[in-house]
């Protein structure tokens, strides 16, 4: 029995083939709504009239002819580039999930394994070359359907149905420097020219082999997502729309999490969540493109076949001026009232 695959298609444009990849819920406000530049903004103008907004931005092209994009790219060599490049003792943390291509929050629905950097690059390039081979026979045999990787194709990380996700693999932590498992990745990295100056407290490397979606979060600093390689959908609510994704409880261990599922909603436990899609904006990031995703933004993202990303991330104004990375998030709570939110948003 083979794991059917999406066929890939040149360059990571998988993801923008489908119909409506983007939208923009009936019930999000216009000011609410991501802003898009073909060309980045100077310093000057991002801190003075994008990052006082708390609205997200899409920003074209950012890397473009960047060290990184043109290095790193599965399609084009960048396997083995990564693999010299780290080397073949690098140990890094990787998500492993029980639940197929969905990576939730909770810890009982993912681990962290440790396992050889080198491991999970060979492990995508086994994958690349079955897609490739299965692509190759389709060909041959004249048939439209999609390609099938069989088991023997792909590697052990996705028996049983589990994947691997390399996610918030650190390349500078400023909090906790041995963490920095992929530090030599930094010399293929140029900041935007937007962010310069910017008091960072990490880059990180995030990368999926096939297919993947993370469950609806949201972070408490601001953050840049970057597409190196390949294609991500990012679907984003703003900090009000809250009451709709019912968050875990603040005393758990993921309380920055919805409790909807993605995969299949319960509308009946999680009644408001059917409004979820209507206060939602779903963007789409291919090669060279970045998000800037404000502190309290919620949001999920949907990776294609190996997709490789960087992220910065650095403390809002507010959170410079908290003592505990949760305080944003329980002053938001003692400021908003959720009956009026509900009332306001579901008329």
């Amino acid at each position: 029995t083979g794991v059917t695959q999406k066929k890939k298609l040149p360059d990571g444009q998988g993801m923008q083939a489908e119909e409506d990849a983007e939208f923009v819920g009936a019930r999000v406000e216009a000011g609410l709504r991501a802003a898009r530049f073909s060309s980045p903004p100077s310093s000057e103008e991002f801190a003075a009239s994008i990052e006082p907004k708390n609205v997200p931005a899409v920003f074209r092209g950012v890397l473009n002819g960047s060290a990184a994009s043109s290095r790193w790219d599965p399609l084009h060599g960048g396997l083995d580039y990564l693999l010299e490049k780290v080397g073949p003792d690098v140990a890094v943390e990787a998500m492993m999930s029980s639940t197929g291509h969905v990576f939730y929050g909770d810890l009982r629905s993912h681990e962290r394994v440790s396992i050889p950097f080198s491991t999970f690059m060979h492990s995508c390039k086994s994958y690349l070359g079955g897609l490739n081979a299965a692509d190759d026979s389709s060909k041959d045999k004249g048939i439209g359907e999609e390609p099938t990787c069989s088991e023997e194709m792909c590697s052990a990380s996705l028996e049983n149905s589990e994947q691997l996700y390399l996610a918030q693999v650190s390349i500078l932590n400023t909090e906790n420097k041995e963490r920095c498992s992929l530090e030599v990745l930094k010399e293929d990295i140029q900041e935007p020219i937007f962010l310069k100056g910017r008091p960072f407290s990490s880059i990180n490397f995030w990368m999926s082999r096939a297919h993947m979606r993370s469950s609806t979060h949201y972070d408490p600093h601001h953050n840049l997502l970057c597409v190196v390689a390949g294609c991500k959908k990012v679907t984003l609510w703003s900090p009000s729309a809250s009451p709709f994704l019912y968050p875990m409880p603040v005393y758990g261990e993921a309380s920055n999490h919805s409790c909807v599922s993605i995969e299949e909603p319960d509308y009946s436990s999680y009644t408001r969540a059917k409004y979820m899609k209507e206060y939602s904006e779903r963007v789409v990031l291919n090669c060279g493109d970045a998000l800037f995703i404000p502190e309290g933004w919620y949001h999920q993202v949907d990776s294609d076949d190996l997709t490789i990303a960087i992220n910065f991330w650095w403390k809002s104004r507010i959170m410079t001026e908290m003592l505990e990375h949760m305080d944003a998030y329980y002053l938001r709570r003692i400021l908003r009232s959720e009956d009026w939110w509900i009332q306001r948003w579901t008329k």
